[in-house]
């Protein structure tokens, strides 16, 4: 008697719902699962099964991400991608304020012609009008010093100041961008403990035939298979955000803080472990 039962922050499962119940409580406060709405954008995208014609690529950034959403505790919802047209975008966003607690796109927020998140966002906040998207917006886009991921977008939108996370298009990129940025405030959305909120790190001895190298003023973000038993962490793939594969088989992330250039074999080096 007197005792606590559960903790604040504790994720409600078959045996914290009975143990509630077995002291006599009908109710408790908590934070439900966020509602996490993911939709990628282009023109050029084309669903998995679809047949692909010359200039296109299949979606995989609303797949992959949607999928994270969810290994994160999110419930996830995954919306069509949407063509290069900011009007189109707008819209779609506007119907999707209504079962989301935050929005992701991945997409079109570089500089250029067809980044249209970009230009669907950036002047949203300006509308006068006070029940649809431009009610309580305000996007901004930055250039962080980060790769992959360099262009992000983020901010509110709508009349409930839903929060918006834009990141990029290229696959490797968005989902990193993901991992940094999506998962912590998913988690945090939840009210789990700050311990939680991000993945794992550790320090590992870099196994690598070669030296890795990486841009003076980024963090760079390798991709890499980890082993904890030896303590050791080998580079899969190269450094381009368009290398699905090399994603597909890394369970870690080697961190190369702003300052390193080069990273020796045998140097022991940051990992964000992802599994």
């Amino acid at each position: 008697t007197g005792d606590r039962a559960l903790e604040a922050g504790t994720v409600l499962g078959p045996p914290q719902i009975a143990l509630l119940a077995a002291i006599g409580r009908g109710t408790v406060r908590v934070r439900p699962r966020p509602r996490v709405v993911v939709m990628s954008t282009g023109s050029e995208l084309v669903q998995p099964g679809e047949e692909l014609a010359e200039g296109q690529i299949f979606d995989s950034n609303s797949f992959a991400l949607t999928a994270a959403a969810r290994d994160a505790g999110a419930i996830a919802y995954r919306v069509g991608a949407v063509a290069d047209d900011a009007e189109t975008l707008r819209s779609t966003i506007e119907d999707q304020l209504i079962r989301a607690d935050l929005i992701v796109t991945t997409g079109g927020v570089s500089v250029g012609a067809y980044d249209v998140v970009k230009e669907a966002l950036t002047s949203v906040g300006d509308s006068e009008d006070e029940t649809g998207i431009g009610a309580g917006s305000g996007v901004e886009f930055r250039k962080l010093a980060m790769q992959p991921g360099k262009p992000q977008g983020f901010g509110t939108i709508g009349p409930e100041h839903t929060p918006l996370l834009a990141l990029p298009g290229n696959p490797v990129s968005s989902y990193v961008s993901f991992e940094l940025f999506v998962r912590p405030a998913v988690r945090t959305l939840m009210g789990l403990p700050a311990a939680d909120v991000h993945r794992p790190s550790a320090r590992a001895v870099l196994k690598s035939a070669e030296a890795l190298s990486s841009p003076a003023g980024r963090r760079q973000f390798l991709r890499g298979t980890y082993d904890a038993e030896a303590g050791t962490v080998t580079p899969v793939g190269g450094a381009g955000s368009h290398l699905v594969a090399a994603l597909a088989h890394a369970d870690a992330l080697i961190v190369l803080p702003e300052k390193t250039t080069s990273a020796e074999p045998g140097a022991e080096v940051d990992v964000v472990l992802l599994g």
